[in-house]
């Protein structure tokens, strides 16, 4: 049996939790993130011929680097590559959640939204067309009520069919104004030269623009380590004076 890895994001107060203990029930652990006082909870459940191996997450707003719970959400999703992200959405206040949802996006294709909290939604009177903003996102979108166990065998056979790679997507992203897409462009491309297909050169281009010292940083002890010549503090700063005029 084939174990995929499932990274659960999203905001917190969005059952993301929920969710997290209706799918692994008793087969989870806690502990710490390595090297940091973050929590992190771990969990696993079987479906049909494959196991998922959930982690959950620490439910953040963003995923800068304003605080250990961003920066932990952020590494794994970017460094520890899980076959799929899981993005819990709360239905009740999607333009809330959907600014987290576009940060992810930039950041990986393996991506499926959860529209958590429908019940709730329904009873405020809030309907979502799912299929459209699925439409929109370039994801797919799911609605479920975790609390009520409402939509998980749908969610569940989505994490199989994306986890083999018979989901095809497309996700959305943002784009900028024309100077600032040159300049990322521009980036981007002496990033792919460095980092290839490990990573996301767009998106690492739009936060090395933003001034990011705590990923270039961590980049660059990835890439050491990995034992692909490293990404010196010198290589960043020049990346970044010649095409933005920031100095890292």
């Amino acid at each position: 049996m084939r174990t995929y890895t499932v990274a659960l994001a999203g905001n917190p107060n969005t059952g993301k939790s929920t969710l997290f203990n209706a799918l692994t029930g008793l087969k989870q652990h806690t502990g710490n993130w390595s090297g940091k006082t973050v929590s992190l909870a771990s969990g696993h459940y079987e479906y049909k011929d494959a196991r998922f191996q959930f982690i959950d997450l620490p439910g953040t707003y963003s995923l800068f680097s304003n605080s250990a719970d961003e920066e932990v959400a952020r590494d794994y999703i970017i460094f520890e590559k899980p076959d799929v992200t899981l993005l819990v959405l709360d239905a009740t206040a999607l333009e809330r959640s959907l600014n987290l949802a576009l940060q992810v996006l930039e950041m990986t294709d393996r991506v499926i939204v959860c529209l958590n909290l429908m019940d709730e939604a329904k009873k405020k009177g809030i309907q979502v067309n799912a299929r459209k903003l699925a439409d929109q996102l370039g994801v797919p979108v799911i609605p479920i009520s975790a609390r009520n166990n409402e939509g998980l065998d749908v969610l569940s056979e989505q994490l199989l069919l994306m986890s083999t790679g018979q989901t095809p997507t497309k996700p959305y992203r943002m784009r900028y104004n024309e100077q600032l897409e040159a300049q990322i462009s521009g980036l981007e491309s002496q990033l792919r030269d460095i980092v290839g297909d490990e990573y996301p050169a767009r998106w690492l281009a739009i936060r090395f623009l933003d001034g990011d010292r705590k990923l270039i940083a961590t980049l660059r002890d990835k890439l050491k380590a990995a034992d692909k010549g490293g990404i010196s503090l010198g290589t960043a700063k020049a990346l970044g004076s010649s095409n933005s005029g920031h100095s890292f």
